[in-house]
């Protein structure tokens, strides 16, 4: 028998964790909770208007990760997703697995209330019990990892999305995936390139990747990036959003690491399409 992946144990253990949760708190309450959440924040539209006169950048809120471990010991969510805001992301994403991650449901909560950027649930989702969940939390969109899920999930957890008005980011790493996203109707694409069955990286995914995606739908590499030049380099492929996480978050001067990050864009007129 083959020793399980990463995303394996992630997946074994997620569904142990949903099951103890609808055990501790009924769908209905979890239902109620999400009507009061206040007002979704234009997540996708965001990053839309970004990308007209620069990019868009998801910054995301992550204490830890599998492959490096302890990425911050200073973890103040609200300070962090304040100095994303100053420096000029689009949007946030906030780590809430806490087994592989350290996160945690009350980080996203008191990260959004901090700012007025749209928020991204980063975590593993299954159940559409964690799309209400995520909406309770004040989350404005979902992530769908089509590696972990099949097309049927996939489409529950967009639907069940869209029913609560939030986008979803649909996360692919290879051309199967790709094609399989590609099959429903969210515009956020996000191209993965580390594989999350061996957590390496490399930005070879998003230039093989990027070519097959059509012109409406909005492209967002994530991972492995660091830099102003990797920035440019992808967007002469055509992509104009990002999702950035560790590279930033090791920085003292958050703010400063993310103004820099975003400073002296590649014009969409140098680039590929959207």
């Amino acid at each position: 028998m083959s020793t399980p992946t990463i995303l394996e144990k992630i997946k074994a253990y997620k569904l142990d964790h949903i099951a103890a949760c609808k055990e501790a708190r009924s769908i209905g309450d979890v239902e109620a909770a999400a009507r009061t959440a206040g007002p979704v924040r234009p997540f996708a539209k965001a990053l839309t208007r970004a990308v007209h006169n620069g990019y868009g950048l998801i910054a995301e809120v992550k204490k830890a990760s599998p492959s490096k471990g302890l990425i911050r010991e200073d973890f103040d969510p609200e300070a962090l997703a304040r100095a994303y805001e100053a420096g000029g992301a689009t949007c946030l994403s906030v780590l809430t697995d806490g087994p592989s991650f350290l996160g945690d449901d009350a980080y996203l909560s008191a990260a959004r209330e901090a700012v007025s950027l749209p928020v991204l649930r980063k975590d593993f989702m299954y159940d559409t019990y964690q799309v209400a969940e995520a909406r309770a939390l004040g989350a404005d969109c979902i992530l769908i990892i089509m590696a972990s899920v099949s097309d049927a999930q996939a489409k529950e957890l967009e639907s069940a999305a869209a029913i609560w008005g939030m986008d979803a980011l649909l996360e692919v790493h290879n051309r199967a995936e790709l094609d399989r996203a590609l099959a429903l109707s969210s515009p956020l694409i996000g191209i993965n390139n580390r594989d999350l069955n061996t957590f390496e990286t490399t930005l070879d995914v998003t230039r093989g990747l990027i070519k097959h995606v059509p012109a409406d739908r909005l492209i967002v590499s994530e991972s492995g990036l660091s830099g102003p030049k990797e920035l440019a380099e992808l967007a002469m492929y055509g992509a104009r959003c990002f999702l950035i996480g560790e590279s930033l978050m090791r920085q003292d001067d958050v703010t400063t690491a993310t103004r820099q990050l975003l400073a002296n864009p590649l014009t969409a007129a140098h680039g590929g399409g959207m």
